[in-house]
């Protein structure tokens, strides 16, 4: 017996990360060849609050409806709203905290807090709903400064961890001296991951009410490449994610597809739970660290803050009917095939016209579409435009050439069914998911219908093959809803 698939609960969360910009992957590399650039990039960092009360954070954590955002004068950064801490979706954390909790998840001693940051990091993580008794063990008495001085005197053996007005705090060590795949700066991206990844799922065991006991498989659509020399990407961060969350009737493992990754994690987990292969599912992803300050000189050169300060993590629980929860359609996947070829119109049309046409729908019965929903002011400084707005112009064009409405309503449409981009630069995570909380809410309440969501991947990244990728479903109001 098959029984449809739903999405049940959906989670975020961000970390404001700002002492960690000069690690991402684009600061890591210039900052060495300019010995000014470091003090430029701390000087453009944003406090706690500005991020907090950033418009776009706060959509990306369910505190605004993402069309609000178009009723908010640009840019963004200037807005002064309310610096709130949690959002119907999540929350964000303040670096000291997300510190604090990379020594957590740290389960070889590799990272390392100095004793009295240990100490006031205890003392605010004392106070999180989420955090347990066994998680402030975990943080130790910390050491001294001397010892983590005299541990990064070597930057091949630790990597120097600072808060952003410059404080040293920690460090982090090698695993081993000649593993390359075991560096600070890999293991620390990896641990960064873990701990987002790990937050979002214990908010929705937390205040989504899922109990961890019922999931029974995990299923991680992050970017990181965990593993070892001999094993490099290996994975499972999916499992070490689920002991972090108490899942321990759960089994799982990683899906890789650049930022297709948690869609096709999505279409896994319905047609697992559709098999009955496993009756609950949980698709995660953590941050992607890399990315960190990655489009820092537009930002520099436009005099604006840093905007790629966050790091981001998600959760969703997929499970069986229960009457109520939105269907993921799997008879309305859409996907780009191996021969479909690489032009935007072959992609747009595998991903969003076939499914379409297939299951007899207009494009106007589309709520809303969810693709790639970068933040313009991140990616509109650096010359990278923005993606979400062109994507909907694209989806507007499909639906002119089907002869549904006429060139000259494309705007309107892509107003009505698209919507601002107000996602961090997370790779992964910013390829439609973000939308995902905001369309169950809608749906179950009655808001909204139907919601697609479509991803598209750049596979020749890894230099493998020179194809894309993509893969979208349809979110729809269960029928035991009407």
């Amino acid at each position: 017996m098959t029984t449809q698939p739903v999405i049940k609960k959906v989670r975020s969360f961000l970390a404001h990360a700002p002492g960690l910009v000069r690690y991402g992957s684009k600061p890591y590399r210039e900052i060495p060849k300019d010995p000014d650039l470091l003090g430029h990039i701390t000087a453009s960092l944003r406090s706690y609050e500005d991020a907090a009360s950033y418009p776009p954070n706060q959509a990306f954590l369910g505190g605004l409806y993402p069309d609000e955002l178009s009723d908010i004068a640009q840019p963004w950064f200037n807005s002064s709203g309310n610096a709130v801490r949690r959002h119907p979706h999540g929350e964000i954390m303040p670096e000291e905290e997300f510190y604090a909790l990379l020594k957590i998840c740290d389960a070889f001693d590799l990272l390392w807090l100095e004793e009295g940051f240990a100490a006031e990091a205890r003392e605010m993580l004392s106070k999180h709903p989420l955090m347990s008794e066994t998680d402030l063990d975990r943080l130790s008495e910390g050491q001294p400064i001397s010892a983590i001085e005299a541990q990064t005197a070597d930057p091949e053996i630790a990597l120097p961890l600072y808060l952003a007005g410059g404080r040293l705090i920690g460090c982090i060590s090698r695993a081993h001296e000649e593993d390359e795949t075991l560096t600070p700066s890999i293991l620390l991206e990896n641990l960064a991951c873990k701990a987002s990844a790990m937050m979002a799922l214990r908010t929705v065991s937390g205040d989504g009410g899922v109990d961890p006991g019922s999931v029974d498989y995990i299923l991680n659509s992050g970017e990181e490449g965990v593993g070892e020399r001999y094993q490099r990407g290996g994975g499972n961060l999916a499992k070490a994610i689920g002991e972090m969350c108490g899942l321990t009737a759960a089994t799982g493992s990683d899906v890789k597809a650049f930022c297709c990754g948690p869609v096709h994690a999505l279409v896994m987990a319905g047609a697992l739970v559709n098999a009955g292969v496993f009756n609950q599912v949980a698709v995660v992803g953590g941050c992607s660290m890399a990315k960190l300050g990655m489009k820092f000189q537009g930002h520099l050169n436009n005099e604006q803050p840093i905007l790629e300060d966050v790091l981001a993590g998600m959760a969703i629980i997929v499970g069986p009917d229960d009457g109520e929860s939105p269907v993921l359609r799997l008879d309305s996947v859409g996907r780009h095939t191996v021969g479909a070829g690489s032009s935007q119109q072959a992609i747009f049309e595998g991903l969003v016209t076939d499914p379409l046409t297939k299951l007899g729908l207009r494009f106007r019965d589309i709520d809303k579409y969810a693709t790639e929903l970068h933040n313009p002011e991140v990616t509109e400084p650096s010359g990278s435009g923005n993606v979400p707005k062109l994507n909907y112009q694209f989806i507007g064009a499909l639906a002119v050439l089907s002869k549904e409405i006429t060139r000259p309503e494309m705007a309107s449409f892509a107003e009505t069914h698209g919507m601002p981009g107000f996602s961090p630069t997370q790779g992964h995570i910013a390829s439609a998911i973000p939308f995902m909380g905001h369309a169950v809410d809608r749906i179950r309440s009655g808001q909204m219908e139907r919601s697609m969501f479509l991803a598209k991947g750049s596979l020749f990244l890894a230099r493998m093959t020179q194809m894309s990728d993509g893969l979208s479903f349809i979110l729809e109001r269960n029928p035991g809803q009407h």
